[in-house]
């Protein structure tokens, strides 16, 4: 359906009838065009009336007004009397449209991603991703460059979360959006029962151009606001990420026989014997990796990698495989798991459950005491796990050397060992950082937060999934005899951005620390390591790690292979988590192919579904820190008032970005409760400045805040910065702002500025 009525100013029919009913603003993205396209030629009103299609005495009266205005204005030269030209061109462009609730809107143009502003005035009503034509100003000096929506190309489909408050008439959705700044009128029979109070999904069908709010309808009711259910189903519909799953395809879940043939067993390497384990986090479900080992007759070890063999269930182009591949992986929140396979599979059918034989795809390495790789063997195998380990039992074997396979886990982890060791010295950059997790209680609230730390136990499974991934890999991008490689889906890393590196050198050099900037990967990654190994525990610590990591590209999927820069490999790709990743699954039919000879596929439609699982990835992860970000408000809630201390893990124009040493909670300290200066932001350097006093907040400066406020409806926890006596900045000793009579006397100035201003305008209006 349609969200306006006026799609684009350019299509006035040609009729003297209906040229009266065309608005002044139709004829001004007309006449801007028509500019736009003169190039060095004069013209007068006449004649842009005449070109434009709008040739009556009104449109006539309009469009010599709109030249004088524009002329008047700076964006046009008049070169005689009634004669015009343009003095710096400006141009028609097509971009994407970003909305801000904050009427900060934009376009990002196709030619060269420029962002430009666009006025709320000028935006044609055009939503957050729409694709639409402007017309971008002529640039004056000293002024930003502006653009004006004429054309509405394209509507991207999208949905709005908010609260319903149902009046007589009419039904209202109070958005929750960052991207509109109205609520949205919604007719009553377009309700869906929604009340007041109810979390509702809904969609814009109209917006006319007269009109402040658009139209909608309600397209699903989450719940009661404020409810632990309807809150996390509002984080994955924000992200237009699905919240339950289907019942077709449930129930084509449960018909897939699970059993397991003697036909099957014939086909492949039976490894029932041979001792496997899974180690996983302790709420787990999904067991969709094991490891097995046993000694050779030569002294070597066979490991092998063993990972659920969910293709050989879920057929390509099937119900189940079109979900999974929409979907293209499972979401984790902090309270729950959005699967993106039917929990029939995801945690039974193709879990490796301990004591169940299983179908597996395994990648069997043979492998000396110094973790040399001797030879492997990529096949299609069954297997039965022996015992299913948590990461805190198989670490307390590790630290102990007692429990059960102490044997073989030892072993496992000593070849570990050495693998990572191997793996930094060829230039993998090294990053650990602690993750935050809550106790819920049964209502969902959180009680607690803990920390989630990768141990010995964590690294163990770490390393031996990298290198099943690296040799799956390189077995199809790498192949013998000098044959060509067929396409494949890779996991790609780029190079870091340049001019963050070259920022994160030079902000190092500061500190004492060296690190390369050019150069090749591996000796750019040394530099990078021992600087975080050597910044251990100095103040400076959270600084220069948040910078190192943020000069780092992100990880996607592609048929494109350019290695993985931070784990210094030239071929990599995910096969080891197919139960919640689908990349990994097309990476398993993929090898079935090649390893039976098959020839190889169509290159442009895996690298389609390789974007589409890059951009899915992006969506859930953004979904799980919303989620995070929103507990993280509902714990700090019950700690109003309280005083802690942190670390300034942001800094913007806006404010101060402060995490929590006690539990890595983040909030914002606004720039306006600094209030005993003027504050700049130094963008390059990562820093608020004080005018007068020079004082400095930087990126990983240690600080004591005060929690202020906690906003569930905006997942937003403010701080104010507290000194060692707990008082705020601008405060005297007796907690009274030393900045008050400073304010009240900016006050004052900016109404006798305003008055003015007010009067200049009068003046101006009147010279028009």
């Amino acid at each position: 359906m349609p969200r306006s009525t006026a799609k684009t100013k350019s299509t006035a029919k040609k009729t003297a009838g209906t040229s009266a009913k065309t608005t002044a603003k139709d004829i001004r993205a007309k006449v801007l065009e028509y500019i736009s396209r003169q190039k060095n030629n004069t013209f007068n009103y006449r004649q842009v009336a005449y070109a434009i299609d709008e040739d009556t005495p009104a449109a006539h009266r309009t469009i010599a007004l709109q030249l004088a205005e524009l002329a008047f204005d700076g964006d046009l030269l008049e070169v005689s009397p009634g004669k015009y030209k343009a003095p710096q061109r400006g141009s028609v462009s097509t971009g994407t449209f970003v909305r801000r609730s904050n009427g900060k809107n934009s376009v990002v143009t196709d030619e060269d991603g420029e962002s430009i502003f666009v006025a709320e005035r000028n935006s044609m009503h055009a939503l957050n991703g729409d694709k639409v034509r402007v017309i971008v100003a002529a640039n004056r000096r000293g002024v930003e460059t502006e653009a004006e929506v004429v054309e509405i190309l394209e509507q991207k489909e999208q949905t709005f979360i908010g609260t319903l408050r149902v009046e007589k008439q009419f039904g209202v959705l109070v958005t929750d959006s960052k991207f509109l700044a109205t609520d949205i009128i919604i007719p009553r029979g377009k309700l869906r029962g929604g009340k007041t109070g109810d979390k509702a999904v809904a969609r814009i069908t109209s917006w006319p151009d007269e009109e402040k709010n658009p139209r909608g309808e309600v397209i699903d009711i989450l719940g009661k606001t404020g409810e632990n259910t309807t809150e996390m189903h509002a984080i994955l519909a924000e992200f237009g990420l699905p919240y339950r799953y289907p019942a077709n395809v449930e129930e084509a879940a449960n018909h897939i026989d699970a059993g397991i043939t003697p036909d099957e067993i014939a086909r492949r390497i039976d490894m029932r014997e041979v001792t496997t384990f899974t180690i996983d986090p302790r709420d787990a479900k999904d067991f969709d990796d094991a490891l097995s080992i046993r000694t050779l007759p030569n002294g070597n070890y066979e490991v092998g990698v063993h990972i659920a063999d969910v293709t050989h269930y879920v057929q390509p182009d099937t119900i189940i495989d079109r979900e999974a591949q929409n979907r293209a992986t499972s979401v984790y929140l902090v309270d729950r798991t959005i699967p993106m396979l039917p929990e029939r599979l995801s945690n039974g059918i193709c879990s490796l459950r301990p004591d169940e034989e299983k179908l597996t795809f395994s990648v069997i390495f043979e492998m000396d005491a110094a973790a040399r790789v001797v030879g492997s063997q990529i096949a299609r195998t069954v297997t039965r796990s022996d015992r299913r380990f948590t990461y805190e039992e198989a670490q307390q074997v590790i630290e102990t050397g007692q429990g059960d396979y102490s044997t073989e886990i030892l072993a496992l982890d000593s070849l570990a060992k050495t693998l990572r060791k191997q793996r930094f010295a060829e230039g993998a950059v090294e990053f650990e950082r602690a993750e935050v997790r809550f106790e819920i209680d049964a209502t969902g609230h959180p009680v607690s937060v803990y920390f989630k730390e990768s141990k010995d136990a964590n690294k163990l499974i770490e390393e031996f999934m990298l290198l099943a991934n690296k040799t799956v890999a390189t077995f199809v991008g790498q192949p013998r005899g000098g044959r060509k490689p067929k396409a494949f889906v890779y996991r790609v890393h780029d190079m870091p951005d340049p001019g963050k590196l070259a920022d994160l050198s030079k902000i190092a050099r500061t500190f004492g620390f060296k690190v390369k900037e050019s150069g090749t990967s591996r000796d750019v990654n040394r530099s990078i390591n021992r600087m975080l190994s050597d910044v251990r525990g100095r103040g400076e610590e959270n600084f220069l790690s948040t910078l190192a990591i943020r000069s780092m590209a992100k990880a996607v999927y592609s048929t494109q292979n350019i290695g993985h820069y931070g784990l210094a490999f030239d071929y990599y790709t995910h096969f080891t988590s197919p139960i919640r990743r689908y990349p990994d699954m097309m990476v398993h039919r993929l090898l079935e192919r090649y390893l039976h000879g098959g020839r190889s596929v169509n290159v442009q439609k895996l690298e389609d579904q390789c974007k589409h699982s890059s951009e899915m990835e992006q969506l859930a992860a953004n979904a799980e820190r919303s989620s995070i970000k929103y507990k993280q408000v509902e714990y700090m809630g019950d700690h109003m008032g309280e005083v802690y201390s942190g670390v300034i893990s942001g800094v913007t124009e806006w404010g101060l970005y402060v995490e929590l040493d006690d539990n890595m909670c983040e909030g914002l300290v606004p720039v306006r409760e600094l209030a005993d200066d003027y504050y700049d932001f130094d963008e390059k350097n990562y820093c608020l400045i004080g005018r007068r006093n020079n004082v400095r907040y930087r990126l990983g400066d240690n600080v004591r805040v005060q929690v202020a406020r906690a906003s569930l409806e905006k997942r937003q926890l403010d701080f104010v910065l507290i000194d060692d006596r707990g008082r705020r900045p601008g405060e005297d000793t007796l907690g009274h702002d030393v900045t008050a009579r400073q304010a009240l006397a900016r006050k004052g100035s900016a109404r006798k500025t305003a008055q003015h201003n007010g009067a200049r305008h009068k003046r101006t209006r009147n010279r028009r």
